[in-house]
């Protein structure tokens, strides 16, 4: 259950806002921007959606199942942590936060593309729109830094105003659809498992965030039922929307033109109804970036919560404020995704976005990996059976891996390369802490 402070202080999270979590933060920058990045490829997109849709469900019975054994703050961290011990914990809080915030630069740039949708300079200025995307951190920051129940409340809100825009075009604009902007399938010149894989690994990123209820379970109400239950709906939910709304927008533009939109929804609204109807998309667009980068926020701070409380981040990470908000996380957190911002914001509005969502998702599959792997343990020590069916509980992790694995894949050479290397930058203070605590038993 739910901390008493939490329930006695109104900041417990029931189904309605768990689940708004997990929406909200799966539901922002990915479908609104990806059309764009995913227009390079063609029509050999939707079928990565469709491929990223089932991994993502495999992905969400996963954590669904680790959410019912360990009701636990830390979420992907403490799963790992309980099968593989304290290093293998270390390494996923600490890939699962470069995650965090480099998802947190990623949803704000796109947030920053939409709103410049009113203001063209934001747009057409790389350094503006960088600026704008950090002050969007900064803002959100404070409200998160006040509770979490002002967060949980933000997040339900924003939840409700962004499917509005998704549902509009995800319907209607089937009635302009032409197949003629899905042809030829694969227009990237890749072979066609390259793409699909490329694709595939690009829309995952819409669903990084399926694990979101999972890891401020101290402020869940009654978490060993909700949070499974907010993990699946939330997933499946999101998996329906983002097919249809991307359908939607790729019938309707060209290639040419979608890949250098950098606001593929309030376009492809403006083509369909005219300049009145790209203001009311833009501005649905907007609120659901700016919704899913709240949502995240509040989990950069609470994962390097969970990991100092464990004595594998330093002391101040586990410190809370007044308000009972790990602060000090998110400032630093705020920090590392601006200073990750200024550092790309020379490639591009797009190109910015789409290297950011590469990295940001193949931090995250670390991760999601290791959880997987770690159910065979549990399954193990509890004589391989999980409500009776020892198949499902073999079964699903199993192909969790293996889709993982083929996402890293996708995720380039670049990402990869970069993503494994802010991984091993952590270990020397993962020594460091360990040494500490040796000197302070002795």
């Amino acid at each position: 259950m739910a901390s008493r402070e939490a329930v006695e202080s109104g900041r417990a999270l029931g189904i309605w806002r768990s689940t708004a979590l997990v929406v909200g933060n799966m539901i922002g920058s990915g479908v609104f921007l990806l059309p764009a990045s995913l227009a390079l490829y063609g029509g050999i997109s939707l079928l990565g959606w469709a491929f990223a849709t089932a991994g993502a469900v495999v992905l969400a019975l996963v954590f669904a199942r680790w959410a019912r054994l360990m009701p636990k703050v830390g979420g992907p961290y403490a799963y790992t942590r309980a099968g593989f011990g304290d290093f293998a914990g270390f390494l996923v809080a600490w890939g699962y936060w470069i995650s965090i915030w480099c998802g947190n630069a990623a949803i704000a740039t796109a947030f920053a593309g939409y709103l410049g949708v009113f203001l063209p300079p934001i747009s057409e200025s790389p350094a503006v729109a960088a600026v704008t995307a950090a002050a969007a951190i900064w803002l959100l920051i404070w409200v998160n830094a006040r509770g979490v129940r002002g967060a949980g409340i933000v997040q339900l809100a924003t939840t409700v105003l962004k499917l509005l825009p998704l549902v509009a075009v995800g319907t209607l604009g089937l009635l302009y659809f032409d197949a003629g902007n899905l042809r030829p399938f694969n227009v990237s010149g890749e072979p066609t498992f390259a793409a699909l894989t490329a694709t595939a690994t690009l829309t995952l990123w819409a669903f990084l965030g399926l694990e979101s209820a999972t890891v401020p379970a101290n402020d869940v109400r009654d978490p060993e039922r909700t949070i499974p239950r907010a993990t699946i709906f939330g997933t499946l939910g999101g998996g329906v929307v983002y097919v249809l709304s991307t359908i939607g927008v790729m019938g309707v533009m060209a290639p040419a033109v979608l890949s250098g939109s950098t606001a593929p929804f309030a376009d492809a609204a403006s083509a369909m109804w005219g300049g009145w109807a790209s203001y009311a998309v833009g501005a649905g667009a907007a609120i659901s970036c700016f919704g899913a980068l709240n949502g995240w926020i509040l989990l950069s701070g609470q994962v390097p919560y969970a990991a100092a409380k464990d004595g594998l981040l330093p002391a101040r990470f586990g410190r809370l404020s007044e308000r009972g908000t790990p602060v000090f996380g998110l400032v630093i957190s705020g920090i590392l995704a601006t200073v990750l911002l200024s550092m790309n914001y020379t490639r591009g509005l797009v190109g910015s976005f789409t290297f950011i969502i590469l990295l940001s998702t193949m931090t995250s599959l670390f991760p999601y990996v290791m959880c997987s792997a770690g159910q065979f343990l549990v399954s193990r020590r509890a004589g391989g059976r999980v409500d009776g069916r020892r198949l499902t509980a073999l079964l699903v992790p199993a192909l969790a891996f293996l889709f993982s694995l083929w996402a890293i894949a996708g995720s380039g050479r670049d990402a990869v390369y970069w993503g494994f290397m802010l991984l091993l930058a952590g270990i020397p203070l993962y020594v460091w802490m360990r040494r500490s605590l040796q000197r302070s038993s002795e």
